[in-house]
């Protein structure tokens, strides 16, 4: 059902049409000047239009939803644009797969989200697969003080061990503990990587900036939630599955973009 702002603009829509196609149809009220549209005329007009033609509303709300869709997808190639080279290739970010590789894929996730632990799989699936793709981890903690916490052990992670981060990234990811300070350096431990070493590196200025940078970009993307994906210029919201994933990057093999 449409809103009454909707109503209000297809009726304004369809009474700009109806003065167009058909001004003979409408008979001046009494004292109008000659050629003259009678408002109550017209309306009359209109609402037995849509009346006996009550899939123009529909037509009309998709090709509102279609025009919407256009502007939000060249707003948001305009911000990923705006977010600058940090967004694919930070010098702080975790890259998988081939650093080298033609194509990026970036995501945005959380410790403790639960709709991430789910993409974990997607994301070494296509690790596994699409060898021409890297994939780009941007720590972007929302979900309290625990996701922060394990964000800062994580960058952590990376700076003492970064051959070990796909390791620990899995292991944290996978649980079913909640992440925290404390969880993330046990996860650190299942991966082999010295927790005294990541202890000594959570209080760098490094770490900070780094989560800080994330923000940055995110709030420049307008992303509030996760998992987000960034591809070639478009946002993927959501833990879509590794066939949609795939879908996106077979578009930019063929035309560079992620929908052709």
């Amino acid at each position: 059902m449409p809103f009454p702002f909707q109503t209000s603009r297809l009726r304004i829509a369809a009474l700009a049409g109806l003065i167009a196609l058909a001004p003979a149809a409408v008979v001046p009220a009494a004292g109008a000047a000659e050629g003259t549209p009678d408002k109550a005329a017209i309306e009359a007009i209109v609402r037995d239009y849509i009346l006996a033609n009550p899939e123009i509303v529909e037509e009309a709300l998709t090709a509102l939803q279609a025009k919407k869709s256009e502007s939000e997808a060249s707003e948001r190639a305009a911000l990923i644009a705006s977010a600058g080279d940090i967004l694919f290739n930070s010098k702080r970010q975790v890259v998988l797969g081939d650093p080298d590789a033609p194509i990026t894929l970036v995501e945005f996730f959380d410790y403790n989200c639960g709709y991430c632990k789910r993409a974990l799989d997607d994301m070494n699936a296509l690790l596994d697969s699409e060898k021409d793709v890297r994939i780009v981890l941007k720590e972007f903690p929302i979900l309290g003080p625990g996701s922060v916490e394990a964000a800062r052990v994580a960058v952590a992670v990376n700076l003492a061990a970064p051959d070990k981060y796909r390791g620990f990234h899995d292991a944290l990811l996978a649980s079913d503990v909640p992440a925290d300070k404390a969880r993330a350096l046990e996860a650190a431990r299942e991966a082999g990587i010295d927790v005294a070493a990541v202890e000594s590196r959570l209080d760098d200025a490094e770490v900070v900036a780094t989560i800080g940078e994330v923000y940055e970009i995110a709030e420049k993307l307008g992303l509030t939630g996760t998992p987000t994906y960034v591809i070639g210029k478009e946002v993927v919201f959501g833990a879509v599955g590794a066939d949609e994933l795939r879908t996106r990057i077979e578009a930019m093999r063929q035309c560079g973009e992620a929908s052709c």
